[in-house]
């Protein structure tokens, strides 16, 4: 690889890392550099190019169950139960995440042809990232200013099962998956930093299930003279993303949703300036 690629993929590897986890929609993010850079120059085909996306989001997935990985050995029982985790004691069940995961991963499969032939574009992005920083917003002033979940562990089947309502939202391209549920969970009484690391630990199984069935389609794309492009974005992402998910952790409960509410009008805005 000469130096201009190796830039274009590490900068795409850290737009992927940096994004994916925060409340800002990843989507709206990639549609500013992907196109532009990913079938430039013959630097990837079509879909070549969509199997480096999986590949980079793959790399991100790895980073929250670095981050997490005490909690996800206790909810597979690999560890002991009551082993100190990263909050709490081991306490959230597995069964709670799957309660979460379902109605998203339902609806995604009896509508993904539908999403990805007639939601995937610039126009619809923008909506979703207009609307979902106004959901974002609304989380913010109506959750209660006490919230009663403090504790991952402390999260309901209910509770989880109406998190998981709220992310079907993320469906809606540019709506954002962290945005939706960390919002959701706020207006159900749950801390911000609580919503958050539940947001995580449910992303993991279903962005992993996604990805991994997106490169079996894909897989003839992972070519020996492509396979230093997939690996640089992989280890850039996952970099990038153990960093921002750290970072994101420590700061949630301070600036809560606001600062990245606005953050997503002016960005929506900038697409709409120079994309449309």
């Amino acid at each position: 690889m000469d130096l201009q690629i190796i830039l274009k993929v590490i900068t795409l590897g850290l737009v992927e890392g940096l994004t994916e986890f925060a409340p800002v929609s990843s989507t709206g993010h990639m549609i500013i550099v992907d196109d532009i850079w990913l079938q430039s120059e013959n630097f990837l085909t079509k879909n070549g190019a969509n199997t480096f996306k999986v590949v980079i989001q793959l790399g991100s997935i790895l980073a929250v169950v670095v981050t997490f990985k005490d909690r996800f050995i206790n909810l597979l029982s690999l560890g002991r139960f009551n082993k100190q985790t990263v909050h709490g004691n081991g306490r959230l069940k597995l069964s709670q995440v799957i309660v979460g995961l379902l109605p998203a991963g339902v609806l995604g499969v009896l509508f993904e042809d539908y999403i990805d032939e007639n939601l995937f574009s610039t126009s619809t992005v923008l909506i979703g990232l207009v609307i979902g920083a106004v959901f974002m917003i609304l989380a913010d002033f109506l959750g209660p200013k006490n919230p009663k979940t403090k504790s991952v562990d402390e999260i309901t089947y209910k509770q989880a099962f109406v998190i998981g309502l709220f992310q079907c939202f993320s469906l809606w391209p540019g709506f954002s998956r962290s945005g939706s549920t960390i919002s959701g969970g706020v207006l159900l009484g749950v801390s911000h930093r609580v919503a958050t690391d539940f947001t995580f630990i449910m992303a993991v199984p279903i962005m992993a299930g996604a990805s991994f069935l997106s490169l079996l389609k894909n897989w003839g794309y992972l070519t020996m003279e492509a396979l230093p492009i997939f690996a640089a974005g992989f280890i850039s992402s996952f970099i990038f993303a153990l960093l921002s998910i750290r970072f994101f952790l420590k700061l949630i409960n301070r600036v809560r949703l606001l600062p990245f509410a606005i953050y997503r009008i002016v960005l929506a805005a900038a697409i709409y300036m120079f994309f449309i």
